[in-house]
């Protein structure tokens, strides 16, 4: 069997993850990277070595997945979320808008939708949730602490509102924290809950394989209600929504009009 073959068989295994879902190309180049930064000789013994150190595993898992995010990431689109698609969905929602921030890493974009949630809900009740893969960056988003390049996008306003700055970054606020909920989930693998109205998932799909997408945006639908919208990244438009039971509301988001 190909090195690479065994090894994510192996890693399959161990923890559920389905490194056949990612593009291989780039997949395999960014792990022979680190195998080779870590001076392994093979993936096999790369795989041994990850077994037994906590580590070097938990460097693997950062590695794996794709912890790039700011606030405020593309500020058109998020204009686009503020101005017309979140207050469309509070006019429309009778009881608790239900909110997900899917691949979230450290936390930037769950955060981003708290602060215009506070600024825009009023009396209405609001729920984040804020998945990812890897339990490390979790920890760090969980802390809310961020070096001065994450909040470029972040106006002066927000910046006093939100975060308390110190000499080396600045830090989210108590009552923006409080509003994220945080949880581990594996897109490919794990069950999606549902009764979403927002589900916000941008620049992680462009790294799966056609079939992996076209059943992530299916069971995005179907989390979805009837009314709600998908949020995804600005290299990730879907050409076919009406398969997923979608229209296009706006570009890069997408209403959910029937059940599929």
């Amino acid at each position: 069997m190909d090195e690479y073959k065994q090894f994510t068989d192996n890693i399959k295994r161990k923890t559920g993850i389905d490194l056949s879902l990612y593009k291989e190309a780039q997949m395999k180049r960014r792990l022979t990277s680190l195998r080779d930064k870590r001076s392994f000789a093979s993936f096999h013994d790369y795989y041994q070595a990850l077994t037994t150190n906590q580590d070097l595993f938990e460097e693997f898992l950062d590695r794996m997945t794709i912890n790039v995010s700011e606030f405020f990431r593309n500020p058109q689109r998020w204009t686009v979320l503020e101005t017309q698609i979140m207050p469309a969905l509070l006019k429309n929602k009778q009881g608790t808008l239900n909110v997900w921030s899917a691949a979230c890493s450290t936390g930037e974009e769950p955060y981003s939708l708290a602060m215009l949630l506070q600024e825009q809900a009023g009396n209405s009740r609001y729920e984040i949730l804020a998945t990812d893969l890897d339990e490390s960056i979790l920890n760090r988003a969980k802390k809310g602490f961020y070096p001065e390049r994450s909040v470029e996008n972040v106006s002066s306003d927000k910046l006093r509102n939100y975060f308390q700055s110190d000499s080396v970054g600045y830090r989210v606020r108590d009552k923006v924290k409080n509003s994220v909920r945080f949880k581990k989930h594996n897109l490919l693998a794990d069950r999606f809950e549902t009764g979403k109205d927002l589900i916000v998932c941008r620049n992680v799909m462009i790294y799966f394989t056609e079939e992996a997408k076209d059943d992530i945006y299916l069971r995005f639908s179907r989390a979805l209600t009837i009314g709600g919208v998908l949020f995804v990244g600005s290299t990730e438009q879907i050409f076919n929504p009406q398969r997923y039971g979608l229209i296009s509301e706006e570009t890069f988001f997408y209403r959910k009009i029937e059940h599929v």
